[in-house]
């Protein structure tokens, strides 16, 4: 079944845009930690979003074999860069396991030693990391709490994970022709992928500088995962609808309100699922630039 006497190699995806050093950073730190890893091959594939910075000169850590850094021609979003990333590895067939994460520090690097131990114990299934910390401020989690409690109700769903996972090729393979990755990662991987293993995670702090996300775009950030599962989002509402429409009968102001509340997040839902765009993400290797190789 799993041949653990040959060297297992695991892709390590990330996308950039601007920040490259925090990038380096993130880089010198995977290299520590993958050093005390044995029997792995740790290489990297970079995906710059259209940086406006010039790329500065890259050098491989010595724990590394090999980046490749692929430049996109147009700016298309974090999550479109994990979908593309994933979708271009899929035709590749010189990996065994890819790690998703992001460049920032967020996700922390020591953790892949974890991610590394549970898919050796389950070689099988991919791993998330799980979020038990965050780092963040107390509104920020506050909305995390929120975001989390409204997914649950809509979607049936416990999705206490973001981008930070290992990832099997058979999964991979999956993924790849799923257009819900095109507009949310952690959602797709939810829906997809039956069987899941995971690793308690803490939020790290960013290696430079705040988050350049803003209250709007983390708003549609928890949309779009919430989008993912949109067939199971209309029915629990409908199903919501009717029982408080039953109860306005009654005269309570509360169950209208509910109802209209109701069908704009309805509608906010289905306009953030057109990011969807199926064309668009089957067809993202024409946004590719050039491709740089790097080795020692």
């Amino acid at each position: 079944m799993y041949d653990w006497s040959k060297m297992k190699k695991f892709k390590i995806l990330i996308p950039v845009y601007n920040d490259w050093e925090s990038l380096f950073k993130l880089l010198e730190d995977i290299n520590k930690i993958v050093s005390s890893i044995k029997d792995c091959d740790f290489s990297c594939v970079v995906i710059n979003d259209c940086s406006t910075i010039e790329i500065p000169e890259i050098k491989v850590p010595s724990n590394i074999s090999s980046l490749k850094l692929i430049n996109m021609k147009k700016n298309k979003g974090h999550a479109r860069c994990n979908a593309f990333g994933i979708r271009y590895l899929a035709k590749n067939n010189d990996f065994d396991y890819l790690i998703v994460m992001d460049g920032d520090g967020e996700d922390r690097p020591e953790e892949i030693k974890a991610l590394v131990e549970k898919i050796f114990s389950d070689p099988g299934n991919s791993v998330v990391a799980k979020r038990i910390k965050r780092s963040e401020g107390v509104f920020f989690q506050f909305l995390y709490q929120l975001h989390k409690i409204i997914t649950i109700i809509f979607t049936g769903k416990n999705i206490n994970f973001g981008n930070y996972s290992c990832l099997t090729k058979n999964d991979i393979k999956i993924l790849s022709d799923k257009h819900g990755l095109w507009s949310s990662f952690s959602g797709s991987v939810k829906k997809h992928i039956l069987n899941l293993n995971s690793v308690n995670s803490v939020r790290g702090l960013r290696y430079f500088g705040p988050s350049k996300m803003s209250l709007l775009q983390l708003i549609v950030h928890s949309f779009a995962i919430i989008a993912v599962f949109k067939e199971t989002v209309f029915l629990r509402s409908a199903i919501l609808i009717i029982i408080f429409s039953y109860l306005s009968l009654k005269g309570s102001l509360i169950f209208i309100t509910f109802q209209v509340l109701l069908v704009i997040f309805n509608l906010l839902i289905y306009s953030v699922s057109l990011r969807e765009n199926k064309v668009e993400f089957l067809n993202s290797e024409v946004d590719v630039g050039n491709v740089n190789n790097y080795t020692h």
